[in-house]
């Protein structure tokens, strides 16, 4: 493996090896805290635009599965590990981590101090930084590497997932086992979030694009909306925006997740600000308000809603155990459930039952 060089926005280098696809890259440097699902993380389109590091010390140990990878294709910019597994060991494992990031083209670098990495970014927050083969970078590339901004995030990603590759995630082949008509918004993480549905038997019947008018959307009948998350800085979206207040109107049934829990906050009034390092991994613990239950949960995510600025209609129902930040928001003045982290079994039975209250009326 031939020597690579991490150059942070701040000055801070880190020496240590390449592997992956050989290439330089310059993104925005955020950590991922999960021991486990390496793959998914990979796959995972709300990483557009990012350098992603995982604060697990050894990454790859059961291989690559393309299956758990998914049928899209990677949004991130480069890949950091403290160590790879070069032998994985898995019965459904096609090869090692090296190859896999070959294959999709993801640049990495492994061998370098990721505790010391992690707090910096703790510390000093989210900064930009590029993956090079030299420690001295030129003029041109540190212009490049203070300049570098995550932007139009959203429509970067979310035609790659397409209707028909969504819909394989749906859990019925027929409309007659679909037991309500569910639209799904897709801001990016359709796929998955279909999946996550499935799991719980509710099956999305119509895939609309994240350029859908809530005309469109209407014309469809559904008996509830499901806004998917998403990459990016929700404030640009601003026609999405617009188009959520007036979903709002329309007394529909609606489940907000990440970027769409967001901008459903946005679309009703409130605020959201860049955190410091964000929430990203499987092991982000939050806990319900109104019954003090407190749930492990998978998340990836670097804005939040600030609290204070919730409008009369919303009130916080999730808050993060670690830092006290706003996870989920319950509406007073139409039906949804609102949460920034992939829903859990609690979320989705409460979800169902939402739609059997208000399928009766919510397609009239």
């Amino acid at each position: 493996m031939n020597e690579a060089y991490l150059v942070l926005e701040n000055g801070d280098v880190f020496n240590g090896k390449s592997f992956g696809y050989e290439s330089e890259a310059v993104g925005e440097l955020v950590f991922s805290t999960g021991m486990t699902g390496y793959l998914e993380n990979l796959a995972d389109p709300t990483n557009y635009g990012q350098i992603i590091m995982q604060t697990f010390p050894l990454i790859g140990n059961y291989g690559s599965i393309s299956e758990d990878f998914g049928p899209g294709g990677a949004h991130l910019k480069a890949y950091i590990v403290r160590d790879w597994c070069q032998e994985p060991s898995n019965f459904r494992s096609e090869g090692n981590l090296d190859s896999f990031l070959r294959e999709k083209q993801i640049p990495g670098i492994y061998g370098i101090d990721t505790r010391k990495l992690t707090r910096i970014l703790r510390n000093n927050g989210t900064m930009n930084a590029m993956l090079s083969k030299t420690p001295n970078l030129s003029e041109a590339q540190m212009d490049t590497l203070k300049s570098y901004k995550v932007e139009n995030a959203v429509a970067s990603v979310a035609d790659k997932d397409s209707a028909e590759t969504i819909a394989k995630a749906c859990c019925c082949s027929d409309n007659e086992k679909c037991k309500y008509n569910i639209a799904l918004w897709n801001l990016g993480s359709g796929y998955r979030l279909s999946k996550a549905l499935n799991a719980e038997g509710i099956c999305v019947s119509s895939i609309l694009p994240y350029t859908a008018t809530t005309q469109e959307i209407l014309t469809a009948k559904p008996d509830a909306v499901v806004i998917s998350g998403g990459p990016g800085n929700p404030v640009e979206n601003t026609k999405l925006i617009d188009e959520i207040k007036k979903l709002c109107d329309k007394n529909i049934p609606i489940l907000a997740v990440g970027l769409g829990y967001e901008l459903l906050a946005l679309a009703n009034g409130a605020k959201t600000e860049k955190m410091l390092f964000g929430h990203r991994g499987a092991n982000q613990a939050v806990k319900h308000i109104g019954t003090s239950q407190s749930f492990v949960t998978v998340q990836n995510h670097g804005y939040t809603i600030v609290a204070n600025s919730l409008p009369e209609n919303a009130a916080m129902s999730y808050v993060n155990v670690n830092d006290g930040s706003c996870e989920g928001i319950e509406y007073t003045n139409f039906p949804a459930i609102s949460v920034s982290f992939t829903p859990t079994a609690d979320v989705l039975n409460s979800f169902k039952k939402m739609i059997e209250g208000g399928a009766s009326n919510a397609s009239k």
